[in-house]
């Protein structure tokens, strides 16, 4: 088995599953047994399971367990930068070079672009993202807003330019990312970010909007990217998932 522990569990679960040591229809063992069997954490196994029922291999329900609904995971497709293990390696190839971090306040436009209330509380991390060290220019601005009361995270932000914050905001305050929400659109690029990244004020730009929510479905970190015409391309490959 290879990468995350979490991960480790869930394919070792995966093959069993499909191998028939647990029968479609059967209830996998407690999350207390799973933890003794594999030597992990209750939060690791229950991270583990979150991922079967994402494949749709199991159900779970309270004070009756986690049941098999199916033996391998249904044809289904998926884009190759949506998940977080992509996003990782996103994180890695581009720099963060952090410019300024600041507390702010959604006003209405804040508001409309992020998706959230008006009047919520945010630590926005603005930055510079590099990308192949031949070129002269920054392939984007990136702006993130992490939960106010993390206040405290712009240190470990500046000392790890090449982790994502959301793993950042995962090891220090046990937020885990769950589900990430990507939308994509056409921008242009307003002065002040224009002058940061050498480029025309207005010039055409792509907007990479990403939302980070927990197991409740709360969202806990949203970033906004523009990146100028010409200097990022994002592409996606559809693959058909195995089974």
């Amino acid at each position: 088995m290879s990468g995350t522990r979490y991960a480790e569990i869930a394919d070792d679960l995966t093959q069993q599953i499909a191998a028939g040591r647990f029968a479609v229809g059967s209830l996998l063992p407690t999350e207390l047994e799973l933890s003794a069997r594999y030597g992990a954490s209750r939060h690791t196994v229950r991270s583990a399971l979150d991922a079967l029922q994402g494949l749709g291999l199991v159900s779970r329900r309270k004070k009756v367990g986690t049941r098999v609904e199916a033996a391998r995971p249904p044809d289904r497709f998926r884009q190759s930068l949506t998940s977080v293990e992509d996003l990782v390696q996103f994180g890695e190839a581009h720099r963060r070079d952090v410019q300024d971090i600041a507390e702010v306040v959604a006003d209405r436009a804040l508001a409309d672009e992020l998706g959230c209330e008006v009047g919520r509380r945010w630590l926005r991390i603005s930055s510079l993202r590099w990308g192949d060290a031949a070129k002269p220019d920054p392939v984007g601005w990136t702006d993130v807003y992490v939960d106010a009361s993390y206040a405290d995270l712009g240190e470990a932000v500046r000392a790890s330019p090449g982790v994502l914050i959301s793993h950042l905001v995962e090891e220090r305050y046990g937020r885990r990312v769950a589900e990430i929400q990507q939308d994509v659109q056409a921008a242009t690029l307003p002065e002040a970010v224009a002058r940061a990244l050498g480029a025309e004020p207005g010039a055409p730009a792509l907007r990479i909007i990403r939302r980070y929510a927990d197991a409740a479905r709360a969202v806990f970190e949203i970033s906004s990217t523009l990146h100028p015409a010409g200097r990022f391309t994002l592409s996606s490959r559809l693959k058909r998932q195995a089974g």
